[in-house]
């Protein structure tokens, strides 16, 4: 297969399936339901949705901050409200083509701060393994705060407790022995995995190295407090989930955060996954779908709206360079 041909499939796949998300649910909705659902939309809170918008706001300029503390040890000082339109920028490019935001903010980087690409866009990746442990601990979270109810899930499901012990027990042991397969092997696969791993290490390592890592960890805690208060807010927009408690709110977060890395900014997807998650603790589907288009609506919106300003207030800020 051509390189030309990989690089069509990956941005052409997504947004098709997302394309297609979007079409399922609407044909898996009678015309009545519909119409609620346009209805819950159109009439959310303007409030609600403009805290969510500007918490999430917040969160990409403390990301842009945090970014600084990685630069910083090799002797770049960028300015911050030029990171922060570079950080918005790769969000939005990333709703068009996946992962070109991150190619783009490396080189938009070297363009305006003259930091070289491939130690800008380590700091990149030091930052996504980064976010993904934050998002396993998360995940942790989560299933402590609702042990119970996932317990019970599964014997509802025919899964006893021994079952769900024994199926962690099963997951444990084969996450251990995959490990030392990869260690062993000499294939292609296990030396890429092999470099992945060992770049989940050193980025996490290199946190605790720099002078500035408790500032970095305020930041990196901020980002995803606020990345789940975008998305708390959001309830008081959906009646039926007013009351919905910070357990079961964090299932429904998870399922999005998944979605979101699925499909081109979660189109389609993200707002299904929602659904389900919300349906587990017998919120309607109506309500679960809302909820969910709501909060993809708003913060795409606002990707969209702040991503296209730096476009072009970044360029003409930096017209010298």
């Amino acid at each position: 297969m051509g390189k030309s041909l990989k690089k069509f499939l990956k941005i052409f796949v997504p947004i098709t399936f997302g394309l297609f998300l979007i079409w399922y649910s609407y044909n898996s909705t009678t015309p009545e339901e519909r119409k609620q659902i346009i209805h819950y939309i159109s009439n959310a809170s303007p409030f609600w949705v403009g805290v969510s918008v500007i918490i999430g706001i917040l969160s990409h300029i403390s990301r842009a901050v945090r970014w600084k503390y990685l630069l910083k040890p090799m002797g770049y000082r960028p300015k911050t409200v030029n990171t922060i339109f570079i950080v918005l920028i790769s969000y939005f490019a990333n709703l068009g083509i996946p992962r070109s935001g991150e190619i783009l903010r490396a080189t938009a980087l070297t363009t305006y701060e003259n930091v070289p690409f491939e130690k800008g866009f380590g700091t990149i990746v030091t930052e996504r393994v980064i976010d993904l442990l934050m998002l396993l601990a998360i995940i942790m979270i989560t299933l402590v705060l609702q042990t119970d109810f996932i317990l019970g899930f599964l014997e509802e499901k025919g899964v006893n407790f021994i079952g769900a012990i024994g199926i962690l027990f099963v997951g444990i042991v084969g996450l251990f022995l995959g490990s030392f397969i990869i260690r062993k092997s000499k294939s292609p696969l296990a030396i890429r995995l092999k470099g992945f791993l060992n770049g989940l290490k050193d980025g996490v390592l290199s946190v605790f190295k720099m002078k500035n890592k408790w500032p970095f960890i305020f930041h990196t805690l901020f980002i995803w407090v606020a990345y789940f208060g975008m998305f708390w807010v959001i309830k008081y927009t959906v009646e039926e989930t007013i009351t919905l408690s910070l357990g079961e709110l964090l299932v429904a977060f998870v399922a999005g955060a998944f979605a979101m890395s699925t499909t081109n900014g979660g189109i389609g997807l993200y707002p299904i996954a929602v659904s389900a998650a919300l349906g587990i603790y017998g919120i309607s589907s109506v309500s679960g779908d809302a909820f969910g288009w709501i909060m993809w609506i708003a913060q795409t919106l606002m990707v969209v709206v702040f991503g296209t300003i730096s476009f072009i207030v970044l360029p003409l800020l930096n017209r010298n360079r």
